[in-house]
């Protein structure tokens, strides 16, 4: 095949989205926007971006800062696994680099949270180092234009296809040509629905075009079940707060805040007030318990289905775990996570 640079290059060129980490690719910025769009839409991370980079401009900001306060700077984006690694890899940056990461492929990827992709980008966009970036999109580009129906989720198959990505990539143009693979697959060499093969300037080339199968590629490992698990949460309220707990340290959604809830079952109002009783809530006097909307949300791997109640009990300590939280503290300082979304906006109408 002949190579794919020159076309490529020149549609990217014309046609690239304007993004301001490509205005102004620093590997700080690089780093940043990378680790913000896996598993994220450019357009819902925009704005996550930006309040990121205005509250922690540089990687020694990042590292310093509080955890609560990364966690609330993150609060809406998900997976804060993500940003517990900037974070770990920030402390390693300013104790082994001076603040500034390293134009070192391997150095990168030795980085907590940095894998071959991002450390790919950031070596070749920021640093100009001719080397790969090979996300899901340059895998559905490349299976479709070489027509190769193996999967792409194999390890040996994904060094193949990456061995190609670089028979094509320009050294002088690395970094423009890997966000190049990107944005085409992003823009035209669609995952979801029929591809856009009239726009592809490497249509011509695109042998899963001329055979008719570019919508039966790429082929990947079939996703495993999701678990179903059920969730009570309890909407605890007392002189306009709200009583929030704080998850293990260690596990989905680690040390982040949440309304009191049980996982993996589904209490009645009695079971719940015996199980609030546990806790140390005394919630004996009046309290009528409300039915929450169900609600749910969906994880990598566990899909929680949650109901529950809502209650009003008398002024009293928050029991071991919890504390009481008002509008404006969990607006500005508790990480309520997104699977909580549905309740939170009743929490806030509920807190006026």
């Amino acid at each position: 095949m002949e190579n794919i640079a020159p076309a490529l290059l020149d549609w990217f060129y014309t046609n690239r989205r304007i993004l301001p980490f490509r205005e102004d690719p620093t590997p700080y910025h690089v780093w940043l926007s990378e680790i913000m769009l896996q598993q994220t839409r450019v357009s819902a991370a925009l704005p996550y971006y930006e309040r990121f980079l205005a509250a922690l401009p540089d990687i020694p900001a990042l590292a310093g800062c509080e955890e609560e306060r990364l966690h609330k700077l993150w609060e809406g984006l998900g997976y804060y696994s993500r940003v517990r690694n900037l974070q770990k890899a920030a402390k390693i940056v300013c104790a082994q680099y001076g603040g500034q990461l390293p134009a070192d492929y391997n150095a990168l990827l030795a980085l907590p949270g940095i894998g071959e992709y991002t450390a790919g980008a950031i070596a070749s966009i920021s640093f100009g180092l001719p080397v790969p970036a090979v996300d899901g999109n340059v895998l559905r580009v490349f299976a479709r234009l070489y027509n190769d129906p193996r999967l792409v989720t194999d390890p040996q198959v994904k060094r193949e296809f990456t061995a190609r990505v670089m028979e094509h990539q320009p050294p002088a143009k690395a970094g423009d040509y890997n966000q190049a693979l990107m944005e085409l697959g992003a823009l035209v060499c669609l995952p979801n629905g029929a591809p856009l093969c009239e726009q592809c300037p490497l249509g011509t080339l695109c042998r899963a075009r001329a055979a008719g199968t570019a919508l039966s590629l790429p082929q990947k490992t079939p996703p495993k079940a999701r678990r179903i698990t059920p969730v009570t949460v309890v909407l605890v309220l007392n002189e306009g707060r709200v009583l929030l707990q704080q998850r293990p340290a260690k596990g989905l959604l680690a040390g982040l805040w949440q309304p009191v809830l049980w996982e993996d079952t589904t209490l009645t109002a009695a079971e719940t007030a015996a199980r609030l009783a546990a806790l140390g809530l005394d919630c004996s006097t009046g309290a009528h318990f409300t039915p929450l909307p169900a609600a749910k949300h969906i994880f990598t791997h566990i899909e929680w289905h949650q109901s529950g109640y809502f209650l009003t009990v008398p002024e009293q300590p928050a029991p071991a775990g919890c504390v009481w939280a008002g509008k404006e503290q969990l607006e500005a300082a508790y990480t309520l996570p997104g699977a909580f979304k549905v309740y939170k906006k009743l929490l806030l109408t509920k807190l006026l």
